[in-house]
């Protein structure tokens, strides 16, 4: 299996898995590829870093979960976590991709779209980006609604 990051002409991110970079170029010639969240069969391979796995003498063991499905994790700790707590964190992470699927990377116009958004000025819907303290506590003091997220994301050009 192969994966490739792709995008649409919206600028949503997303993985594809092929059996093999043939089988991605067949799918895109003959138009089956679409965006999950819009629907847009306007579909190219987003710009990807190669790979490089750590090396064996380097700190911080990689696992391998059965939920995870073969993807790596890094350990969050330097002493082994409980059961209980990794399956936790394992949890949220799932829970926080999920939410994340139906939402809009918008940068650092979050607390300038979270604001036009409460005060009606455009439409709503589920939006995540980047804000400072200040601008965070700034959108609380206006009592507009906004959660952090619980662990950090990339920005979608800044995916691999």
């Amino acid at each position: 299996m192969i994966v490739y990051d792709l995008n649409c002409d919206s600028g949503h991110r997303f993985e594809g898995w092929f059996g093999s970079s043939e089988d991605y170029d067949r799918q895109y010639q003959a138009g089956l590829l679409t965006c999950p969240h819009c629907g847009s069969a306007v579909v190219n391979k987003a710009p990807m870093a190669a790979a490089v796995p750590r090396k064996g003498n380097q700190q911080g063991a990689i696992r391998q979960s059965a939920e995870s499905a073969g993807a790596e994790q890094r350990d969050v700790s330097n002493v082994p976590l409980t059961p209980e707590v990794a399956q936790a964190l394992e949890k949220l992470a799932q829970a926080q991709a999920k939410a994340l699927e139906k939402s809009t990377w918008v940068g650092n116009a979050f607390a300038e779209q979270s604001r036009a958004m409460h005060y009606g000025e455009q439409d709503a819907k589920a939006i995540h980006g980047q804000a400072s303290l200040e601008e965070a506590k700034a959108l609380i003091d206006e009592g507009i609604e906004i959660a952090p997220l619980p662990f950090p994301i990339a920005p979608p050009d800044e995916l691999n």
